[in-house]
Order: C-alpha cells, then sequence, then structure tokens
C-alpha cells in the first residue's frame, strides 16, 4: 500500500477538494494523509464562504504529516493565497517525490479560489518542483497568458517548455460528443487521451479526482503517460457511475467507488 499526500481545500457537501481526494485514493486501495488550506462552506450550488487556514496551522499539519509518515506521491489542490503557497514550497522542495499540482483558480460555480499574486507565485515556484500540472482550459489560458491561447498545442508546448515540467490540459470545456486530455512533456513529447462525454450533470469534483487519481498511480511507479491513462479510465468510470445519482439540487458528485 502506498501513501499519498493531498494539500487541499475542505468540501462540505464532499464532492471535491480534501474529501474527493480521500475517497479517490481510498477507491485505489492506497492510504490518503491530509493537510487542508482553507476551509469552505459551500454546496452542490456554489462556494458560500471561504476561510483560509492561518498559516502557523499550515505549518504544524504539514511538519505533522512529513516527520512521521513516508510519502510515496503528493497532489495539490485549492491553495488560497501566496503565503500559503510559500509556506506549501517551503515543504514540498525537500520532499524527492511525485508531485501533482491540480491549479484551482476557480470553482465549477464560477467562484475564484486563488489570488492573482498566489497564481504568479506558483507558476515561478511550485510548477517547477512538479512532476504534473493539470489545468483545465481556462485555466491554461490564464497561466500561459499567450496571444495565442486558442490553440491548445501551442498552449501546452509552451507552459510545459518555460517550467520543465509536465502539463495535462483537460478538454472538459470544450464542446462536442468527444473529450480530449492532451499530455505536454519537457523534452516536447505529446500524448492524447480521449473519451466519449457522458451526459450528466454531476461533474463536481472532476479535477481533484483526476489529479489524485494521477498522483497515486505515479506512487504506484507508473510512467506518467501511463498512470495518466489510468487515471482518465478511472473518471471515466467514476462519471458513469455517478450519473444517476441524486445528491443536492446543483451539480452533483462522481462516484469513484
Amino acid at each position: 500500500m502506498k501513501t499519498v499526500l493531498t494539500i487541499a481545500g475542505s468540501d462540505t457537501c464532499a464532492g471535491a477538494g480534501i474529501q474527493q481526494d480521500l475517497k479517490t485514493i481510498s477507491a485505489l486501495n492506497h492510504y490518503a494523509v491530509t493537510v487542508t488550506t482553507a476551509l469552505t462552506a459551500q454546496n452542490t450550488r456554489g462556494v458560500q464562504k471561504i476561510m483560509r487556514v492561518p498559516d502557523d496551522m499550515l505549518c504544524a499539519q504539514l511538519e505533522s504529516v512529513l516527520s512521521d509518515i513516508r510519502i510515496d506521491a503528493a497532489k495539490t489542490g485549492m491553495i488560497p493565497d501566496e503565503d500559503s503557497a510559500r509556506i506549501i514550497v517551503s515543504f514540498l522542495k525537500n520532499l524527492r517525490v511525485p508531485i501533482v499540482c491540480d491549479p484551482v483558480m476557480i470553482s465549477t460555480s464560477g467562484t475564484q479560489l486563488m489570488s492573482d499574486c498566489c497564481i504568479d507565485y506558483i507558476k515561478s515556484e511550485l510548477f517547477p518542483l512538479c512532476t504534473l500540472v493539470t489545468p483545465n482550459i481556462p485555466e491554461a489560458k490564464r497561466l500561459s497568458e499567450s496571444t495565442n491561447a486558442e490553440d491548445i498545442e501551442r498552449v501546452g508546448h509552451s507552459l510545459s517548455c518555460q517550467h520543465n515540467t509536465a502539463f495535462l490540459l483537460k478538454g472538459g470545456h470544450s464542446k462536442g460528443s468527444v473529450m480530449k486530455d492532451m499530455l505536454f512533456t519537457p523534452d516536447g513529447s505529446s500524448y492524447s487521451f480521449s473519451s466519449p462525454r457522458i451526459t450528466t450533470s454531476n461533474l463536481h469534483g472532476t479535477g481533484c479526482t483526476l489529479s489524485s487519481a494521477i498522483a497515486t498511480f505515479l506512487a504506484e511507479g507508473q510512467p506518467l503517460p501511463q498512470a495518466v491513462e489510468c487515471a482518465k479510465s478511472f473518471i471515466d468510470r467514476a462519471i458513469f457511475k455517478g450519473k444517476e445519482l441524486h445528491i443536492g439540487k446543483g451539480n452533483g458528485p462522481l462516484w469513484p467507488f
């Protein structure tokens, strides 16, 4: 059994964030340990309130986990501000394991979850520590600040080269009956992962699920393209299993079990 660390925000309706990371890693038969960056009051209809975890408590959580437990891979999700990012980076730079960054900038319901200065900081300091960064298309456009932002392949190659790490650009925001995610690596290689679009209103926590699953497969020692492919198959099943769930009155969760 491998141990995967998730550093992310808490979700009261348990469809995303720390709670969904826990479910995903557990469903893959591995052990999750957690560090909470923020508390949120949210449900399937949106985010009502956010409270960042104080710096000393964020430090204490990281110290407690990393001083005691062997970590085989890590992932980051919601990082609310630059101060939190600086603390997280100070610990992760000494962690010699695969790291997946899900740059959670805006919630599914449209709430901004990461400040602009924090985005700039993670680009320069966190991304170079990572094995993989997993933005969706709007996030990739924000990160690239490119005049050619509509050319997704150009954006992906540019981001990977600039930050010397792999980028998985998620295609869930694109239109059409087929979803295509594209993986770009610093050596110039690219990989495409396509799957049929599943008609459902239950898509809360897809990014958390995918990044946690990739981190878990990397913890097992799988090469990056294979880890992404396995995670894609896992999330497709989770979306299909969750499409008939009736949890709340809005964008419901996936079912990873």
